[in-house]
């Protein structure tokens, strides 16, 4: 067998296993020897059968007297006696009908499962059985577990791996032998091996730690390798015009902050240069990072370079048309913005294209639209990406070929990142951080609410609401289902609708309603049409409503640290209180991550117990949508991180060629593709 073969070529993997594998991602033998176990169970202890105590235990034992029987509703149950030279206990199976005659009388067993009382007898219960040896693979050892889908359990994906341990043993090393020397790391195809058929805990600390190593050398190197790349690019050089900045900042009806200085003191310092800016603009909401954007924006236009700002959605991309006209009125610069989308009408949509192409529009926003083939950037100076959206390598190319050369380009991120994350996640972007909030912003307030309270709390909000304000309400599903009793958008419309706030104007938006639905719904709720506007997390990036003071989140146990903060700073936008209620769907304790929530305001320190309380999983699952896919590595491990770093640092330093290390590269090359916002 090789790595490349299709699993069907492992022997018992027939046509419809097969089909259970592609369910989970497996495809290869490759696929499968990478696929990690997501716990473990340890039944290595091995007790005579009279030493047995209640939990998990193992036994050595023959096994007598297996029958089997359907009883009520259809239902099989096999019983059998196990015996070994202390004593003998009860084994019982349910709906396993092959197992009596499964039993071989007079072999010897490994048996393990759990040992507990039932109907005042103590037996153990659905254990797991395989004959004894020096090589167990379900049993009397330290168990895997896997992702599971219907039809393929752990126990298929354990055989299967299994038949496939002479190839994990004979994997090559991918590391260079000097990185694992100096880090003292066990070999590649020891570390899988150990993943798999794990020996103890010492040594499941060592494959973690080399394969954590790994793939966080894999993600620098990649990172590293795009940001010298990069580094080899010309742009164009965007002078500082010191006269220009301080005239625009004079007649601004706010002072900037202490970071928003610093902010574009460094973008302007990074548009001088012939080497192309690639910065991070990250800050909590309302951190101001708009007008950091705006600032880099006129010295590119008032220089004669055109600026492209792309947005996720077609509603953040009107909105940010309609701050950015109102930004430039002081320079007489708001005609030069224009808003080009998905959904403009053809005869608009090739004036627009017409007028970016001779020049007469310097300022250019919109969604993915912005770089389709017929749009001619060919005075493109500065790029500005906000939140989340996907900007590739190929992105990249269309826009360069557009320009005749590589523009600087300014990511956004209202996604409050702690620094040891960020460094890994955006090791090619320079990072400029907006920790402070702008002046006369006042905190949110927020509270924990149960159900019980819920009748108090709208009478509270119905106050507000008669005061001029607007809320929020946001639920995690669009519709009712079977399988979750959570609060649906779609429900909770109709009950506020009709019944708890029949008075008042309700509106509903979510992901499915088309694009031109969405946007009418969220301008009716901008020119204060609609009182209320029940939504799913669709109004989570950036939408700017200043009126709104309240936001009510339905079934607040199922949000993350993050998204919650990401949807609370969504209101208390202008100058009145903003409250936030974190409606749970049952009176039990509150979490942990939700008391933070109603405690702390600061972006930063809650991004940081959510990265130890949940893992990378949840801000880097949303920042890029699972791509990078790291499945042993912590990113709250900073020592790892760092040793991982200066390794990948050290070996290009090296002049090492990365081509002399085939599976290493190929790792590197993917990532290349997808890691970072770049």
């Amino acid at each position: 067998m090789k790595l490349s073969d299709t699993i069907q070529t492992i022997h018992g993997v027939g046509e419809e296993l097969t089909k259970k594998f592609r369910h989970v991602g497996i495809e290869t033998i490759d696929d499968l020897i990478y696929y990690l176990p997501r716990r473990y169970d340890d039944y290595s202890d091995i007790t005579s059968i009279s030493q047995l105590k209640p939990g998990q235990a193992s036994i050595e034992a023959t096994i007598t007297n297996a029958k089997g029987r359907y009883v009520r509703r259809g239902m099989h149950i096999t019983e059998a006696i196990a015996n070994d030279t202390s004593g003998s206990v009860r084994l019982i199976w349910f709906n396993q009908p092959y197992r009596a005659t499964a039993i071989k009388p007079g072999t010897t067993y490994f048996i393990s499962g759990e040992f507990a009382l039932r109907r005042q007898h103590f037996s153990m219960q659905n254990p797991s059985i395989e004959t004894a040896s020096d090589f167990p693979v379900h049993t009397a050892r330290i168990v895997p577990i896997y992702r599971e889908t219907k039809g393929l359990t752990s126990t298929q994906i354990r055989k299967a791996i299994r038949v496939c341990l002479s190839i994990i043993r004979a994997l090559p090393e991918s590391l260079p032998a000097s990185i694992v020397t100096k880090q003292n790391l066990i070999s590649r195809s020891k570390a899988l091996e150990e993943l798999h058929f794990l020996s103890d805990e010492n040594m499941f600390a060592l494959a973690r730690r080399r394969y954590g190593f790994e793939e966080i050398f894999e993600l620098t190197l990649a990172a590293l390798l795009n940001k010298y790349e990069l580094m080899q690019e010309t742009s164009v050089a965007i002078s500082f015009d010191k006269k220009l900045a301080v005239s625009f900042v004079s007649k601004l009806p706010f002072q900037l902050t202490d970071d928003q200085r610093k902010s574009v003191w460094q973008i302007y310092q990074d548009m001088q240069k012939t080497q192309p800016m690639n910065r991070l603009l990250e800050g909590d909401v309302g951190s101001g990072k708009t007008i950091v954007a705006v600032m880099a924006a006129i010295m590119a236009m008032k220089q004669g370079f055109q600026v492209a700002l792309m947005a996720p959605t077609e509603i953040l991309a009107r909105q940010h048309a309609d701050t950015v006209r109102d930004m430039l009125r002081s320079l007489d610069l708001e005609h030069e913005v224009v808003l080009l989308l998905g959904s403009t009408k053809p005869a608009q949509k090739s004036r627009i294209q017409k007028k970016i192409a001779d020049g007469s529009v310097r300022f250019m926003i919109g969604t993915h639209a912005l770089i389709a083939e017929k749009v001619d950037m060919h005075n493109l100076g500065l790029i500005i990406i906000d939140e989340q959206h996907r900007f590739g390598v190929e992105q990249r190319k269309k826009l360069q070929a557009k320009a005749g050369h590589m523009p600087h380009v300014l990511h956004m991120s209202a996604t409050p990142i702690p620094r040891s994350l960020a460094l890994t996640l955006y090791g090619e972007l320079d990072i400029s951080i907006l920790g402070s909030s702008p002046a006369g912003r006042k905190p949110i307030i927020t509270e924990i609410c149960s159900p019980n309270s819920r009748k108090q709390l709208y009478a509270k909000i119905d106050s507000e609401l008669e005061e001029g304000r607007q809320m929020f309400v946001v639920c995690p599903l669009i519709a009712d289902s079977d399988a979750q009793t959570v609060s649906s958008a779609e429900t909770v419309y109709e009950t506020l609708r009709a019944k708890d706030f029949k008075h008042r104007r309700v509106g509903l938006l979510h992901g499915k309603m088309k694009p031109d639905q969405k946007d009418a719904v969220m301008r009716k709720f901008l020119s204060h049409e609609l009182d209320i506007l029940v939504s799913t997390t669709v109004i989570e990036v950036g939408v700017h409503a200043p009126n709104a003071s309240i936001m009510l989140i339905e079934s607040a146990e199922r949000f993350g640290l993050a998204q919650a903060h990401q949807l609370r700073g969504r209101v208390g936008r202008a100058e009145h209180q903003g409250y936030c209620y974190l409606m749970i769907s049952d009176s039990k304790a509150p979490s942990r991550r939700l008391r933070a929530l109603a405690q702390m305001t600061d972006g930063f320190a809650l991004a940081e117990l959510d990265l130890e309380l949940r893992g990378p999983g949840s801000m880097y699952g949303t920042l890029q949508h699972g791509a990078l896919d790291l499945r042993v590595a912590s990113l709250a491990d900073t020592k790892l991180i760092a040793a991982a770093r200066n390794s990948a640092q050290a070996f290009i330093d090296s002049g090492e060629d990365l081509l002399h290390y085939k599976h290493l590269n190929q790792h590197v090359q993917e990532r290349r593709a997808i890691t970072n916002l770049n």
